[in-house]
């Protein structure tokens, strides 16, 4: 059987069958389902039936994985395996996952593991499209600025509102701090597409003051939020979604009252993100060599 590629939207997502991630994947399917994530940049796999081994197995097709995450903790005796769990915090935010290190994870796959009868869908923004809809101002400024990625920072969240759990949760995230500066507008390293490489743990644009930064960079995050550039998943069992890191952003919808939602999360390791003038990030704080490797 031959792997078919269902596109979901226009702009981002599509569906993949024809192919059992169960299993080994040859050189052949290895190359279509890249292929098909560098054009869509999220694939959604359905009926799999996998468990923390068989995830992992999947995802070291695409390189060497990442440990679970730079300061949280994984899934007991599966180092590699993030538990996305909402008993633990929730992801109601714009990001991409771990920019505030030097190299960011390329790819990254989510597992259905409890799903709540209704919501906690996963929202999941091309980046690349975002760029494209720029008016040519914006696209030559975006061009030009590089931005401060950090784990530490100001949530905007009253202490009073904070419980110990929350606080121990946030002290635990921040227990090594991490602060990079990448280029603005990233150019993939595959595909030569360009994408605003920002996100939630962006925080300031170098040279900028914080106040002048938060416009720019609301500005740029509105165009990677417009309802056209997103694939809005609604999660069933057994199934895994495979996104591109390196081009896309997401965000974990909290609409589900509280009921039990968990995903676990496994990481392709990434290369040193670089920008349009071939310069690449670099590092102003904090060493994420014990979190991943780097792909050349």
């Amino acid at each position: 059987m031959s792997i078919e590629i269902s596109k979901v939207t226009a702009n981002i997502g599509a569906r993949v069958s024809g192919v059992d991630i169960s299993k080994p994947l040859d050189e052949e399917q290895v190359t279509a389902i890249r292929e098909a994530l560098d054009v869509h940049k999220a694939l959604a796999f359905d009926d799999v039936h996998l468990d923390d081994e068989g995830q992992q197995a999947f995802a070291r097709h695409f390189g060497d994985l990442t440990t679970a995450h730079p300061t949280v903790a994984a899934v007991d005796g599966a180092p590699y395996v993030l538990p996305v769990d909402s008993e633990r915090g929730r992801a109601n935010h714009w990001h991409t996952d771990v920019t505030f290190v030097l190299n960011p994870p390329q790819a990254s796959t989510l597992r259905s593991i409890t799903i709540p009868p209704y919501g906690g869908e996963t929202l999941i923004a091309s980046s690349a499209a975002a760029y494209r809809d720029l008016p040519a101002p914006l696209r030559a400024l975006a061009d030009t600025l590089w931005a401060e990625h950090t784990n530490d920072y100001d949530y905007a969240v009253p202490d009073e509102q904070i419980d110990e759990e929350q606080a121990a949760q946030r002290a635990q995230f921040t227990s090594i701090k991490f602060r990079t500066a990448h280029p603005v507008v990233r150019v993939h390293p595959l595909t030569g597409e360009r994408g605003l490489f920002i996100g939630g743990f962006a925080q300031r644009i170098v040279g900028l003051s914080v106040g002048e930064s938060r416009k720019l960079l609301d500005l740029f995050q509105s165009y990677v939020t417009r309802p056209e550039n997103i694939l809005r998943w609604r999660w069933s069992p057994n199934q895994l979604v495979l996104f591109d890191n390196r081009i896309t952003q997401h965000y974990a919808v909290d609409n589900y009252d509280g009921r039990p939602r968990r995903l676990h999360r496994v990481t392709v390791a990434g290369d040193v993100p670089v920008g349009i003038e071939g310069k690449e990030s670099y590092s102003i704080e904090g060493d994420a060599s014990h979190y991943t490797s780097v792909a050349e």
